[in-house]
């Protein structure tokens, strides 16, 4: 009489996708709640650095014209703690420089080079101009042109509600700053929006790697 081989545990699994599938997805969540969980009990990682305030009434236009037009498809904010990437970019990214983002623009795609550390690196106009025409100072770049942003005007009462919801989720946004954020961006085009946006990134970064 032959015998019966082994029952094996896993192949009831195996030979089902679904179930396989679930089992995959209970586990994935563990492991993120496993990581998510401990840093929520961290006052470290929802405390902002020193200097970081909510964005101004032009930065943060500039911020929603850059996640609306999809920079951060192709640049990522975050430096990882890599070597390699502190020479380059310099101190690694921290969640206190972040507080503020809502979404944070931290990612991992590159097909440009990460902006975590670009402010004050180039001039005004040298972001004007890359920003309007990028093959006229980088020759190699593959980056979309935004023409248009020259001379696309801010809505500053959109940017003033925005600034209102913000503090109402816990942004200590000021009355007195969301009453004056139309004046703050009266006469300012969304390219000014961006390029004041993109020369705060990383002002107040620890410094070395």
């Amino acid at each position: 009489m032959a015998t019966q081989p082994p029952h094996n545990p896993h192949e009831k699994i195996e030979k089902n996708i679904g179930l396989m599938a679930v089992l995959i997805a209970v586990v994935v969540s563990f492991g993120g709640l496993a990581e998510i969980v401990p840093l929520m009990y961290q006052a470290d990682t929802i405390k902002p650095l020193p200097g970081i305030v909510p964005y101004p009434a032009l930065q943060l236009a500039g911020r929603d014209v850059y996640v609306r037009e999809g920079c951060y498809n192709c640049h990522s904010q975050m430096v990882r703690t890599l070597r390699f990437e502190t020479e380059r970019y310099g101190h690694y990214s921290l969640a206190g420089e972040s507080v503020y983002d809502h979404p944070f623009q931290w990612g991992s795609k590159r097909t440009g080079p990460d902006l975590a550390r670009v402010g004050g690196r180039y001039s005004d106009d040298w972001h004007r101009v890359h920003l309007i025409d990028p093959r006229a100072v980088v020759p190699e770049s593959n980056m979309p042109s935004f023409p248009w942003l020259e001379h696309a005007p801010i809505d500053g009462k959109q940017i003033a509600q925005h600034m209102r919801t913000l503090q109402t989720i816990g942004d200590p946004y000021t009355d007195a700053q969301i009453a004056r954020a139309e004046a703050d961006v009266a006469d300012k085009t969304e390219l000014d929006a961006v390029v004041a946006y993109l020369q705060a990134l990383g002002k107040h970064a620890p410094r070395g790697n």
